[in-house]
C-alpha cells in the first residue's frame, strides 16, 4: 500500500477548487424544534463554498442529517435561513434507495425522466454517469444482482445525472465494508477533483472525514451547535495510504480531540 508523501498546504484557499467568495450553500443562525419538542439543532452558521468538501460529524442525534435535509427542502427550520445558490442539487442517503424492478440504467436515468427530458438525452447523460462511477458493464443488472458498493455506486451515478453544483451525501457508506468504504472514499474524491461541486458530507468516522474534506466540522450533542471548524490543508489526488501518514495522523488527532471535547461539554 502506497504511503507517498501527500504535499500540505499553508491556506484554506489552497485546499479547494475556486476562489470564489460567494457561498454554494450557508446556514444562517439555524435553529430547528421538531413537532414533539425535541431541540435538534441551535444558532448554527456554516457556508460552503463552490469547490469546498465539508464534512459533518458528531453524536447521533446531533442534527447532522437535519442539516441536509434543510439544505435540500425536505425541512424547514424552525428560525435562521438556508441559502441555496443553484438549482442543481444532488443528494445520496444513507441507502441506495434503487427501484427494484428497474436496471442500473433506468434507476439512473429516473431524474431525468421526471424531469421530461427526452429519452436520447437522458440516456447519454446516464451512461455518462454510470462510466464516471465505475459500473460500465452492468448497466443492465438489477440492484439486487449488485454488491452493496455496487449499488451506492448507481445511487451515486442517478446523483450525477443532475450535474449537482451543491452535493449532499447523508453517511452513505456508513453500512459498507472497510475496504469498499475506502475504495468509495477515494472515487467521490476523484468525483470531487473533477467537477469542483460544493460538497457537504455526513459521516460518524473521523478517519473518513478527514480523508474527504477540505474542513471538517464537529457537532455537539442535541441541540446541535458548531464546536469546531477545522481545515484539512492536504492536497490532492488522495489515496488510501494517506491515512498512515504523520500529517493525517495530526489532523484527524484534532478532529478527535474536538469531538470528545464537545461530548464533554453537552454532558456537563
Amino acid at each position: 500500500m502506497s504511503t507517498k508523501a501527500i504535499p500540505v498546504l499553508t491556506s484554506a484557499e489552497e485546499a479547494t477548487y475556486t476562489t470564489d467568495p460567494d457561498p454554494a450553500l450557508a446556514f444562517r443562525n439555524i435553529s430547528m424544534v421538531f413537532e414533539n419538542g425535541t431541540a435538534a439543532l441551535r444558532d448554527i452558521d456554516i457556508t460552503v463554498r463552490p469547490g469546498e468538501f465539508v464534512s459533518l460529524v458528531g453524536p447521533s442525534g446531533c442534527g447532522k442529517s437535519t442539516l441536509l435535509r434543510l439544505a435540500a427542502g425536505f425541512e424547514k427550520a424552525s428560525s435562521g435561513s438556508v441559502e441555496v445558490a443553484t438549482d442543481h442539487l444532488g443528494y445520496v442517503f444513507q441507502e441506495a434507495t434503487l427501484l427494484p424492478w428497474r436496471t442500473v440504467l433506468r434507476n439512473v436515468e429516473l431524474p431525468a425522466e421526471l424531469a421530461g427530458v427526452g429519452r436520447a438525452d437522458r440516456r447519454a447523460a446516464a451512461m455518462d454517469a454510470i462510466e464516471r462511477v465505475g459500473l460500465g458493464g452492468f448497466e443492465k443488472h438489477k440492484p439486487a444482482q449488485l454488491s452493496g458498493g455496487m449499488r451506492m455506486r448507481a445511487s451515486i451515478a442517478r446523483a450525477l445525472t443532475l450535474r449537482p453544483e451543491v452535493f449532499l451525501f447523508d453517511e452513505p457508506f456508513g453500512a459498507l465494508d472497510e475496504i469498499t468504504r475506502q475504495r468509495l472514499n477515494e472515487e467521490v474524491g476523484g468525483l470531487f477533483r473533477r467537477d469542483a461541486f460544493a460538497g457537504v458530507f455526513v459521516t460518524h468516522s473521523v478517519p473518513e472525514a478527514v480523508f474527504m474534506s477540505t474542513r471538517v466540522v464537529v457537532l455537539t450533542g442535541r441541540p446541535g451547535r458548531v464546536a469546531a471548524d477545522i481545515p484539512v490543508f492536504l492536497g490532492f489526488p488522495r489515496e488510501t495510504g494517506l491515512r498512515y501518514t504523520p500529517e493525517f495522523a495530526e489532523i484527524a488527532g484534532a478532529v478527535s480531540a474536538a469531538l470528545h471535547a464537545a461530548d464533554r461539554s453537552a454532558a456537563a
